[in-house]
């Protein structure tokens, strides 16, 4: 058997290689292994040692490191969760089998094995192996000796492209994905125990609706017609609304065909929750609540540090209209506004350009995204939105240019948004036509006209409150992740040049 030389060895790869064929031939072919009966995690070794000291137990994982000392041999193995000590004594296992040990094993293979869990002299939990099983070879890694090559898994690029190496690397990433799946679960746990139903809509529909943005497209062949990937869940989850399902969410993929930068990706993940016989007062109850427990169950408190800033969800959040938050931020007081050349003059007295034709209720709120979001630590619930901007909300019963929708705002990012659910057919007929000649007129994130929609209003939906959150924003705060990337297990890349 060749020896173990991947030591500053620039040949490692072909090294690896050859050992495998070398195990094929003598008919050792970890490939032809079809499985392998683990008795026991590490984690619940570790976590039951009392109960397993001098028991005989199975163990698999992938070999983080190993080391000699002399008659004895050291290997850190890593499972999904925990990493133990595989302890080799040539004098218990044999000659050939501790030799076999230090020339066919390599860090990064994947190995099984059979021993007896005890506690080495200098207090560590191990299993004393007495047999073991080579189950996958790896045959290229970057490392050199048991050290990482830092400038191949730091690089972002390949930590994005080859995940598979980054979560082998990198513990504290295994950490973020681990906690993306806890937070997935309470956030369905808090729903399914408040009597909410998580239902499935078509990712596929024939015209683009329910948000405001590009989508993407794509052809039927069967049908012949062009369809689009769902841009949001909305309409279908109202439409159950009307159908008198009163409670239901649905947590899943959308895709919005816009440009990515650290917190935006083409396709993510994101939860929709519509509950009849409330309004966006009730959402902001359900969201405040919904957010400060998912929190809780996976950090152990009802806070969070996010890029050196601590960010407490004890209530009450915040609540301040956007008028307020442009005056605050601003200094522009739209209450005193009545005509469109003087918003257009206040805005350009702050350094804001306005292009094209806008309503005073569209400069309301370019004045809000460039003056006051950035200030929004939060958590913070901005609430009372023009109407032009929100054209599936319900209007403020006192002021009929604003709608009763919020949306919560944390480190100057938006986190959710919520509306009271527009219920009247002739109204949300006026506001898709409104949005049908915004894309007529080169607005290609305007929304279309949903005809069945119109219909299923008419059969008479109740008052209702919807909110949306992105589930990647939320797992990126809870897990003190900077950047969408981080936080998808394989996010939107462009492909690499083959050539």
């Amino acid at each position: 058997m060749a020896q173990n030389n991947n030591n500053n060895n620039p040949n490692q790869q072909k090294t690896r290689e050859e050992k495998l064929l070398e195990l094929r031939a003598d008919g050792r072919d970890p490939y032809e292994i079809t499985k392998y009966d683990v008795t026991h995690s590490m984690t619940y070794i570790k976590e039951h040692f009392e109960e397993l000291e001098g028991k005989t137990v199975r163990a698999a994982g992938r070999l983080m490191a190993k080391r000699r000392a002399g008659g004895l041999m050291f290997a850190d193995v890593l499972d999904r969760d925990e990493k133990i000590q595989f302890y080799l004594k040539r004098d218990d296992i044999g000659e050939e089998e501790f030799n076999r040990f230090k020339l066919e094993i390599d860090v990064w293979d994947v190995i099984g094995a059979e021993g007896v869990v005890f506690r080495t002299a200098a207090g560590e939990i191990s299993i004393n192996v007495t047999s073991f099983v080579l189950l996958a070879k790896n045959l290229f890694i970057p490392v050199k000796g048991n050290e990482y090559v830092k400038n191949e898994v730091s690089d972002h690029d390949i930590r994005y492209r080859q995940r598979y190496m980054d979560l082998i690397a990198n513990p504290q990433v295994r950490e973020t994905f681990k906690k993306r799946s806890v937070i997935i679960r309470e956030i369905r746990n808090y729903l399914d125990s408040r009597d909410f139903l998580e239902v499935d809509t078509p990712v596929l529909n024939s015209i683009s609706g329910g948000a405001t943005a590009r989508p993407f497209i794509t052809h039927h062949n069967a049908l012949d017609i062009d369809m689009y990937l769902r841009i949001a869940t909305e309409l279908n989850l109202k439409r159950l609304i009307v159908g008198g399902l009163e409670r239901v969410y649905e947590m899943g993929r959308q895709f919005r065909n816009e440009g990515m930068d650290l917190t935006h990706n083409p396709e993510f993940t994101s939860i929709e929750i519509y509950q009849a016989y409330t309004d966006y007062e009730g959402m902001m109850e359900l969201t405040e609540g919904l957010i400060t427990h998912v929190c809780e169950k996976v950090n152990g408190e009802k806070k969070f540090t996010f890029n050196g800033t601590e960010i407490s969800l004890e209530g009450p959040w915040a609540r301040m209209t956007m008028k307020e938050a442009v005056k605050k931020y601003s200094g522009i007081d739209f209450d005193a506004i009545t005509t469109v050349e003087e918003a257009k003059a206040a805005l350009a007295s702050v350094g804001i350009e306005v292009e094209g034709d806008k309503s005073i209720g569209e400069m309301i709120a370019l004045a809000f995204e460039e003056k006051a979001e950035e200030h929004l630590t939060g958590p913070v619930f901005i609430t009372e939105y023009p109407v032009e901007i929100s054209p599936l909300a319900k209007r403020c019963p006192n002021n009929k240019a604003f709608t009763e929708r919020f949306e919560v705002f944390v480190m100057g990012k938006e986190l959710g948004n919520a509306f009271s659910e527009l219920n009247d057919p002739y109204d949300q007929k006026e506001r898709f036509e409104e949005q049908v000649k915004a894309l007529e007129a080169g607005d290609d994130e305007a929304g279309m006209m949903d005809e069945d929609y119109i219909n299923a209003l008419r059969y008479g939906m109740p008052p209702t409150g919807g909110v949306g959150i992105g589930i990647d924003r939320l797992v990126m705060f809870l897990t003190d992740n900077t950047s969408i990337r981080d936080v998808i297990l394989f996010p939107t890349m462009r492909p690499v040049d083959n050539k």
